[in-house]
């Protein structure tokens, strides 16, 4: 009996190459997918994987390369032509109709009828049958997509991909917006698939959650691909070092804890709803992560420090006076800067340049006579920051919506720092970015801390919230739940977060100790 590695590829490409004007998106890539078979590819952003993916999708065309299916050369020219042919896609952002019913979202466009009346009865029968196939109860075939949770949500969007006949499913960073418990109910639905022979292509900046699911792994680099490996014979550092073309480096940064006077306080704010009775203090110089679990109040204590969320309860104190930021626009104003948890929806915009990315928001630094904007300022201070934050775009004419996801981000991190803001607000700087772009994020953040600005960072990262804090707070229920120093343990912050108390007075969780 064959194993699934000595089976012949389901799907394979070869020699695979893709330019856009002057930029090589794609050299030279090859990839074979065989049948039951989860395969993750990995790579930096703008290492090439989206392209890839839009090649086999039908939304790109290659210029040069084959695509051979089942031992048969074919073409790939539309979205229509990889449906036809067994290839569906499921995107991170859902592409499904919130009011309709998930019988008539897996089928809109294609309904079943009998004669000039869709045949509502045999459609659903046939969702049903689709939703058993992932494990779903059949009674949410009539109930609107819009009540289903997130991770719902995607097994619909793969049903709808099964309800096609799809042999090829790729996944586009599935679990990037689950919880854990979401993570687990999706990664049973793909092992489910893969009992039945469905071939799945991984898309995942998420290393360690690749040993939990997938098989093999191919690195990107570049726009090549470098390999093929067992994960088996992997672990994350390994992956890491082949997508960054080196050794992966620890933090080096100096964590001396509070310097000086504090610039931010918070002093028992509350936000009707939200969380209540935050007491904190931020120092130049000093990076204080907030962390908790979701629905913790971590979020929204950002959203009000930025003036997106009311206030309600106590005071924000900004270098000694008491202030109520009652917008962004306002708290700007006073010196405080936010990098947004959401930067498609909340920062970035998609059909304007990198330039425009960055000046905007920006817009009295820029101005030249009180009313023009200084162009020549514009682009100089684009290109300063491009260079700075090694942001991969041709130039900064460059629309945003045409760069990678984590360059995009660093665009909107960039409009930031055209002037280093008093104080910082970073809400999950590293949410969706390869390892090789969270470390020059965590580089960025060290500098301007060192460089006096006082950084509140919110990370749903436990790893990357110890690594980078000065001091790290543990938010439970809407409230601080205990603080940590420098180099906690992942376990007793773990612990604060599900409700453990370290300690016998019942006050904050124990000093952390170096990492086990």
């Amino acid at each position: 009996m064959q194993t699934r590695e000595e089976t012949q590829p389901l799907l394979s490409l070869r020699d695979i190459s893709k330019r856009f004007g002057g930029v090589r998106a794609i050299r030279h890539a090859d990839l074979e997918l065989r049948p039951g078979q989860v395969h993750a590819i990995v790579g930096e952003n703008g290492a090439g994987k989206s392209t890839l993916i839009k090649i086999l999708s039908g939304a790109e065309q290659l210029d040069t390369g084959t695509i051979t299916l089942d031992g048969e050369a074919i073409g790939i020219r539309t979205p229509a032509d990889a449906i036809e042919r067994g290839i569906a896609t499921v995107y991170q952002e859902s592409q499904l109709f919130g009011e309709l019913t998930v019988a008539e979202n897996i089928f809109i466009g294609r309904e079943l009828r009998r004669g000039p009346r869709v045949d509502w009865a045999e459609q659903n029968r046939h969702v049903v049958e689709l939703l058993g196939r992932l494990d779903l109860p059949a009674d949410i075939a009539t109930r609107a997509v819009g009540t289903l949770s997130a991770a719902e949500q995607q097994q619909v969007s793969i049903a709808k991909a099964l309800s096609r006949d799809a042999r090829v499913l790729i996944l586009d960073e599935p679990s990037a917006i689950l919880t854990q418990a979401e993570i687990d109910v999706l990664f049973r639905a793909i092992r489910r698939l893969t009992d039945q022979d469905v071939a799945i292509i991984y898309i995942s900046h998420r290393l360690d959650e690749l040993f939990s699911i997938a098989d093999v792994v191919t690195v990107m680099r570049d726009g090549r691909t470098l390999g093929t490996y067992d994960l088996a014979e992997m672990d994350v550092r390994r992956i890491a070092e082949l997508m960054v073309g080196g050794e992966v480096l620890e933090s080096s940064r100096d964590r001396r804890g509070t310097r000086g006077q504090p610039r931010l306080s918070l002093r028992g704010l509350g936000s009707s709803g939200r969380f209540h009775d935050i007491d904190l203090d931020v120092a130049p110089g000093e990076v204080v992560v907030l962390y908790g679990l979701i629905g913790s109040g971590v979020a929204e204590i950002a959203s009000a420090v930025y003036g997106v969320d009311p206030i309600t309860a106590g005071e924000l104190i900004l270098e000694g006076r008491r202030v109520r930021p009652r917008s962004p626009r306002h708290a700007r104003s006073l010196g405080i800067n936010l990098l947004p948890a959401n930067r498609k929806a909340a920062g970035m915009f998609s059909f304007q340049p990198v330039a425009f990315n960055i000046s905007v928001g920006n817009l009295r630094y820029f101005r030249r006579l009180a009313v023009w904007l200084d162009r020549d300022r514009e682009r100089t201070a684009a290109r300063g920051l491009i260079d700075r934050l090694a942001i991969k775009t041709p130039d900064e004419r460059t629309h945003v919506g045409n760069l990678s996801g984590g360059n995009a981000q660093k665009v909107v991190l960039a409009r930031q720092l055209v002037e280093r803001p008093p104080v910082l607000v970073l809400a999950e700087p590293t949410q969706g970015v390869d390892i090789g772009a969270k470390e020059e994020i965590h580089r960025i953040i060290a500098e301007l801390a060192d460089a006096g600005t006082a950084v509140l960072v919110t990370s749903s990262d436990l790893g990357e919230a110890i690594r980078i804090a000065d001091r790290l707070v543990v938010v439970r229920e809407g409230t601080v739940f205990a603080e940590f120093p420098p180099h906690a343990r992942q376990s007793e912050v773990l612990a604060a977060a599900a409700g453990e108390r370290s300690g016998t007075d019942g006050g904050s969780a124990a000093q952390g100790e170096a990492p086990s």
